[in-house]
C-alpha cells in the first residue's frame, strides 16, 4: 500500500463504501465476546511494532524534526509507543472481563469515592519511581466498573450516558482526528471500539493525513474485519460524516469553535440554534477541545536547584510538540509575595532562551501569534520570528481578570504568559489559585501544580482542599499534564459537565484503561525532583533512544526491555 498524498480527499464514493462495509460488520462486533476483542487486539501490537520507524520518520519529517536528534523521541511518545499502551491495557482490561482490578480504592471525608489505579505492579513502580495516579469518582456514585461489559455478561447491552448511547444493534462511530498528536486518532478509536461499542471510522486531520496508511497497518486486524476505517479530508468531509445517516455518534478533538460550528452551524444561524437551544446535529457527540492550561507554583523555600529544575520543567511543558499540544503550560501563577519569584521566572526564561525554536508546523499559528503581540505589546520574545518559527515569548505581568486575552484565549503556540496573585502564605495562596484557575482560565481539561514536599507537610490541608475545588479533568501535581494523557489508566476529557452550548474543553472522556464507568478527574503524583531527566523535558538528550524503547517495552513488558528503558533513561 502506498502513503496517502497529504492533500487529497477521500471520494465520497468510497466514503459511501467504507461506511457501508462498517455497518454490515456492527452486529458482528457487538457479539464478540471480550475474549474475542482481546485477540484482535493482541494481533495489532506486532503489526503496530512493525510501523513504528516509518510513522515516527513521517512525523520527524513533517514537523520538521531532526530524526537523529533527541526531539524524535517525542514522536514516539506521542504516536506509536502510548498508542501501543493503550493496546496492551485495553488487552488486560478485556481479558479480566471488563473489571481489571484496582490497586486501591478509598472514601474522602465527604464520601466521594478515589480509585487508587497507578502503580498497579512492581513494573510500574520501578519504571516510575515516585509516581502515583488515582482517578475520583463523580460525587454520590460508586467505583464500579465495566458497565458495558456487565450488561453484555446478563444478556443486555445498554447503557445511557454523557453524549453516548451503548446498545443493540451495533452502530457506527466517527472520529474527527485531531492534527497535532498522532496517537489521538487511533486511541479516540480505541475507545470508541471497546467502551462505546461501536465500530469506527476516523477521519484524519488535514494536518497529519500522512499518518492513514500507518494507523491502517497498525490496526490491519481490525480494519480486515470491517470493524474499522480510515479516511482522509477536511471539513466537508467532517460534515458528511456527521450528517450521514448510517453514523450514530461523533467524537471530536479540536477547537470548541469547529465543534460548534458542527453542532449548531455558523454565524447568525448558530446564534439562533442556541438561543433556541436546537442543535443542528441531533446526534451523540463527545469532544476533548482544549483550554488555556495554567501551570500553579505555590511558594515554598525552594534552593536554586529547585528553581532551576522547576524553570526546566515548565519550559518542557511549553515546549513539547512546539507547544501545540492542548496540555501546554500557557499560564504560569505565582503568588506576589513569594520571595524566590523575581528569580523563578527569570530562570523560566533562561530555560526557554536556551531551547531550540521549532517549526510552526500547525496552521494558524503566526496569525494567533500575532494576536497576543497585538494585544500585547510588551510581549517578550526569546528569539527570531520567521516564517516558519514562532519563537517562544514571555507574555509578563497579565492581570489576573476575568475576560483576559491570554486567559481566554488558547496560543497554541509557544506563547507562555505569566500573572501572580495576592497572597499572605501558601494557604491562602492555593485557595485564591483554586478560585483563579476554575473561573479566569478558560477551559476544564488540565493543569498543573508545582508545590514543594515541606509545603505539602506543612500545608496538606490546603493542598487537599486544592485538588478537590479544582475543576479540570486532569491535575498534575509535580508532573505535566501529558504525563495523565500518556498513562492511559487514567482518564482524559474536561471536568464533567459542560452543556453542548457552552462546551469549553468538551464532553465525555477517552483512555481509562480501569473501565471505571463515573469518573471526574484525574490526578498525577509526581516527586518534586524527578530523576532521571523526565521524557518531556525539552532539553533530554536521549528522547530518540527512549522513545524506541519505551515502545518496545509496552508491546512487551519484562526485564530485557526494561533494561533497555533504564539504559536509555539515564543517558537524558
Amino acid at each position: 500500500m502506498s502513503v496517502a498524498p497529504k492533500g487529497s480527499a477521500t471520494p465520497r464514493e468510497e466514503i459511501d463504501r467504507v461506511i457501508a462495509r462498517l455497518a454490515s460488520r456492527k452486529d458482528a462486533w457487538v457479539a464478540l465476546s471480550a475474549n474475542e476483542r482481546a485477540d484482535l487486539l493482541e494481533r495489532c501490537i506486532p503489526k503496530t511494532l512493525a510501523v513504528t520507524e516509518a510513522w515516527v520518520d513521517a512525523a520527524c519529517l513533517a514537523k520538521g524534526i531532526d530524526r537523529k536528534s533527541s526531539r524524535a523521541g517525542e514522536e514516539y511518545l506521542g504516536g506509536p509507543m502510548t498508542t501501543m499502551r493503550n493496546l496492551r491495557l485495553y488487552i488486560e482490561a478485556l481479558r479480566a472481563d471488563g473489571t481489571p482490578p484496582i490497586p486501591e480504592i478509598t472514601t474522602r471525608p465527604d464520601g466521594q469515592k478515589v480509585c487508587k489505579v497507578f502503580p498497579g505492579s512492581a513494573m510500574d513502580s520501578l519504571m516510575w519511581t515516585g509516581f502515583s495516579a488515582e482517578v475520583w469518582i463523580e460525587p454520590g456514585q460508586e467505583a464500579t466498573q465495566g458497565a458495558l461489559y456487565r450488561a453484555k455478561r446478563k444478556g443486555t447491552a445498554s447503557k445511557q450516558g454523557l453524549g453516548s448511547s451503548l446498545s443493540l444493534p451495533g452502530k457506527v462511530g466517527v472520529v474527527l482526528g485531531a492534527g497535532n498528536v498522532a496517537s489521538i486518532g487511533p486511541m479516540d478509536a480505541l475507545y470508541k471500539l471497546i467502551l462505546d461499542d461501536e465500530v469506527v471510522l476516523v477521519k484524519t486531520n488535514p494536518v497529519n493525513a500522512y499518518l492513514q496508511h500507518y494507523w491502517e497497518e497498525a490496526f490491519r486486524p481490525l480494519l480486515d474485519e470491517g470493524f474499522f476505517a480510515v479516511v482522509r479530508g477536511g471539513a466537508e468531509v467532517g460534515a458528511y460524516l456527521c450528517n450521514h445517516p448510517d453514523v450514530h455518534s461523533i467524537h471530536i478533538t479540536g477547537s470548541d469553535r469547529t465543534h460548534d460550528a458542527i453542532v449548531w452551524g455558523v454565524g447568525e444561524e448558530q446564534k439562533r440554534r442556541k438561543a433556541e437551544n436546537d442543535p443542528k446535529l441531533k446526534k451523540p457527540i463527545t469532544s476533548e477541545l482544549g483550554a488555556v492550561t495554567p501551570c500553579i507554583v505555590v511558594p515554598g523555600n525552594w534552593s536554586e536547584e529547585d528553581l532551576k529544575f522547576q524553570a526546566r520543567h515548565i519550559a518542557g511543558m511549553v515546549a513539547n510538540n512546539g507547544s501545540f499540544n492542548c496540555n501546554a503550560c500557557k499560564v504560569i501563577v505565582t503568588s506576589k509575595s513569594w520571595p524566590q519569584r523575581e528569580r523563578f521566572l527569570e530562570l523560566v526564561e533562561a530555560a526557554l532562551a536556551q531551547t531550540p525554536p521549532r517549526k510552526a508546523y500547525y496552521p494558524g499559528a503566526q496569525e494567533r501569534y500575532q494576536g497576543f503581540l497585538d494585544h500585547y505589546p510588551n510581549a517578550e520574545p526569546l528569539g527570531e520570528r520567521t516564517k516558519d518559527i514562532v519563537p517562544w515569548t514571555i507574555l509578563p505581568d497579565i492581570a489576573p481578570e476575568k475576560g483576559e486575552y491570554a486567559l481566554t484565549n488558547e496560543a497554541f503556540c509557544g506563547v507562555l504568559a505569566e500573572t501572580s496573585l495576592d497572597a499572605s502564605d501558601a494557604a491562602d495562596f492555593m485557595a485564591k489559585a483554586t478560585e483563579f484557575a476554575n473561573n479566569d482560565c478558560w477551559g476544564t481539561l488540565s493543569c498543573m501544580v508545582l508545590i514543594h514536599p515541606e509545603t505539602q507537610t506543612l500545608y496538606g490541608k490546603s493542598l487537599d482542599a486544592m485538588l478537590a475545588g479544582l475543576r479540570y479533568g486532569g491535575i498534575g501535581l509535580n508532573a505535566w499534564a501529558g504525563v495523565i494523557y500518556g498513562l492511559v489508566v487514567t482518564t482524559w476529557g474536561a471536568f464533567p459537565g459542560h452543556p453542548l452550548d457552552d462546551v469549553q474543553s468538551g464532553r465525555g472522556v477517552v483512555h481509562n484503561a480501569l473501565f471505571i464507568d463515573h469518573p471526574q478527574k484525574s490526578i498525577v503524583r509526581a516527586p518534586f525532583r524527578i530523576a532521571p531527566t523526565p521524557a518531556w523535558f525539552a532539553d533530554h538528550k536521549s528522547g530518540h533512544l527512549l522513545g524506541p524503547a519505551l515502545t518496545r517495552f509496552e508491546a512487551d513488558p519484562g526485564l530485557f526491555s526494561l533494561a533497555s528503558v533504564i539504559s536509555a533513561a539515564l543517558r537524558g
